[in-house]
């Protein structure tokens, strides 16, 4: 299978290996498989019986091509393992009624990032062997919280590789940013930005389409790569747990082979439910696509209206994954409703005015898939509290936020088909605002709210974060945003 970008009409002409390994388009668009493959019931039903890391190799093996299906069975057995993601990857567990959680969160990071940046890495090194590339990757990654540390974790000491995050100062959680302020590693760098996740992503795209930067690294041996879901090789193990949920669905006897089901994700840069998205475009019999924001709620306005318009307040929440206002992997989703001249149209909207409207048609067709609803801050404790009292499972403020669409979608649709709600990151990874809304009570501290909430619940506090207070920190600094490229090449000097 060749890739392309969303923004080009020519024909596709890129490997998987190549594009992991770009990362970002020449162009400055995403790049797209050619085709979608298709899944059977066949394959679906044969699957069930498969564990997570074969699940894995197999799907993943339809997009890439230049991989061998030994290669990344190899891999996934690697990334899935006990050791990293303790009582296994993407366990299914019921909430209430036709509420499933998707539990993404049980790997090293406790974030759903992991699912996908713990076999990235894999693919990236067998990648820079495929392509001949003798220079080193540098990853450039911008963060809202969770996609740093899982990226960090996954690229520590990797041969061949350097990797720098960005995250603004203010815009992640206490512990967020304690997981990637004390990260180990001989190849990592941390640095916060003043600004927010917008500002922190617009500055590794400009970084990314400088033709002058990109020489200079050359001339020092380096050359620039992704791992936000920008790139495709985050983005393909995303698909995989879509289809594994269906798999367990099929199993514990809530769907027989065939039946539908929908899908509720919480939602900031797009990546995660466009992942959902191309699943069902393979055959996975998902009903409706359930958008779930928080406040931002950008992605809700454009489903109702649209029209994408980022000049809006931004407004830092609970839930700080989703605080974006410009979600990137939209631009894949246009892609295939309305063709590259549109999308490279709507782009450079986007670029020069911070808004598009997309014709009627185009709303019309992603309408018949998506539908978008929101929480804001009250919305989100009150259905944390909710749904550990009632029915005793422990969200984390994202999943609240989902749990609350998926409720709203339900009661305005009255839809009862099963829904499968991506959790993506532990209750303890918020443990502050999770133990206000379920106690009522303040915490001592960010970090003491980790242990008063464990105590509170009767849970444990996942292996990831338990002893973070006493870890040491490596990373302090603070920068602005246009001190970014400095700081890139300080970092590999």
């Amino acid at each position: 299978m060749l890739f392309k970008s969303t923004r080009s009409n020519e024909q596709a002409n890129k490997s998987a290996a190549e594009v992991i390994k770009q990362g970002l388009a020449s162009d400055g668009g995403l790049f797209v498989p050619e085709t979608i493959p298709c899944l059977t019931c066949e394959e679906i039903q044969s699957l069930c019986k498969d564990s997570y890391p074969v699940r894995a190799a197999k799907i993943l093996s339809k997009f890439l091509g230049d991989y061998t299906y030994e290669e990344l069975l190899s891999d996934c057995e690697k990334a899935y393992s006990e050791a990293s993601f303790v009582g296994g990857a993407a366990p299914l567990v019921p909430i209430h009624g036709p509420f499933s959680a998707l539990e993404l969160w049980h790997g090293p990071t406790a974030a759903f990032k992991d699912m996908a940046l713990q076999i990235m890495p894999r693919l990236l090194s067998r990648a820079l062997v495929k392509t001949g590339e003798q220079r080193t990757a540098l990853i450039l990654v911008a963060t809202s919280g969770d996609t740093g540390k899982a990226a960090l974790e996954g690229y520590k000491d990797i041969d061949g590789i350097k990797i720098m995050v960005f995250y603004p100062v203010d815009g992640v959680s206490k512990v967020q940013k304690l997981q990637m302020a004390t990260q180990t590693g001989s190849n990592v760098n941390i640095t916060s930005i003043r600004g927010n996740f917008d500002d922190a992503q617009n500055g590794v795209k400009v970084i990314f389409g400088d033709k002058e930067m990109e020489k200079t690294l050359n001339e020092k041996g380096y050359f620039f790569s992704s791992a936000n879901s920008i790139n495709w090789g985050r983005l393909a193990p995303q698909i995989v747990y879509y289809v594994s949920a269906y798999c367990d669905l099929l199993l514990n006897g809530t769907c027989k082979l065939g039946d539908t089901f929908n899908v509720c994700v919480p939602t900031g840069n797009f990546g995660n439910i466009f992942a959902a998205y191309l699943a069902k475009q393979m055959g996975l019999p998902i009903g409706r696509l359930i958008c779930a924001s928080n406040s931002n709620n950008i992605l809700t306005d454009f489903l109702e209206t649209g029209t994408y318009d980022r000049n809006r307040d931004f407004y830092l929440t609970m839930s700080p994954s989703m605080d974006i206002l410009i979600s990137s992997n939209l631009e894949r989703l246009l892609y295939f409703v309305a063709g590259s001249d549109k999308t490279a149209e709507y782009m450079e909207s986007l670029k020069k005015t911070g808004a598009y409207t997309v014709d009627p048609e185009i709303l019309a067709k992603i309408q018949k898939d998506f539908k978008g609803y929101f929480a804001n801050e009250q919305t989100t404790a009150a259905t944390i509290q909710k749904t550990y009292r009632e029915y005793g499972y422990l969200a984390d403020t994202h999943t609240a936020v989902a749990i609350s669409a998926a409720e709203q979608y339900v009661s305005e649709s009255g839809d009862d088909r099963p829904m499968v709600i991506a959790s993506t990151a532990s209750p303890y990874k918020f443990a502050n605002n999770v133990y206000k809304a379920v106690s009522g009570n303040d915490p001592s501290s960010d970090l003491g709210a980790l242990d008063e909430l464990s105590s509170y619940t009767s849970t444990e506090i996942p292996y990831p974060l338990a002893g973070l207070e006493s870890r040491a920190v490596r990373f302090t600094e603070v920068i602005d945003r246009d001190e970014m490229k400095n700081s890139i090449l300080h970092f590999i000097d």
